[in-house]
C-alpha cells in the first residue's frame, strides 16, 4: 500500500498589478496553509519529515513560476510543487490581473497502528 492522503486544502491568489505568476501562486499557497492545521503530528508523536507535500499551483501562463522560490516556502515536510494552465487573467485598461489556484496535499505513509480515544464528557 502507498502513502495515504491525510489533506488536502485549496487557495486562490492574485497580483493586482505587476502580473508576477509566482507571487500570485505564492498568495494561494498561503491561502491555503492559513485554511489547515495537522494536529496529529503531535498527538502521534510523528515527525514532519514523514510528511510529502505536493502543491499544484494552477495559473495562465505556468512556465513563469519560479518553482524552487515556491518550494523554499513550505514550512513542513518533504515539498514538490508544480505549475499546471489554469488560473486567470483579468485584462483591464491599464493592468491584467493575474489569479492564481493551489492545491496543497500531505500524504504519509501507511499508519497501521492509529487508534482514536474517545476523551471524558463533562457533565
Amino acid at each position: 500500500m502507498g502513502e495515504q492522503r491525510v489533506i488536502i486544502e485549496m487557495g486562490m491568489g492574485n497580483d493586482l498589478h505587476g502580473m508576477d505568476y509566482t507571487k500570485a501562486a505564492a498568495r494561494a499557497i498561503d491561502d491555503a496553509l492559513r485554511h489547515s492545521s495537522l494536529p496529529l503530528f503531535g498527538v502521534l508523536e510523528l515527525p514532519h519529515d514523514a510528511m510529502r507535500v505536493q502543491v499544484t499551483v494552477a495559473v495562465h501562463e505556468p512556465d513563469k513560476i519560479d518553482i524552487a522560490a515556491l518550494t523554499a516556502r513550505l514550512p513542513r515536510g518533504r515539498a514538490e510543487v508544480r505549475a499546471v494552465f489554469g488560473g486567470l487573467n483579468v485584462t483591464g485598461a491599464q493592468d491584467t490581473i493575474v489569479i492564481a489556484q493551489a492545491s496543497v496535499e500531505a500524504f504519509l505513509p501507511p499508519q497501521t497502528d492509529w487508534r482514536l480515544v474517545v476523551a471524558a464528557q463533562e457533565e
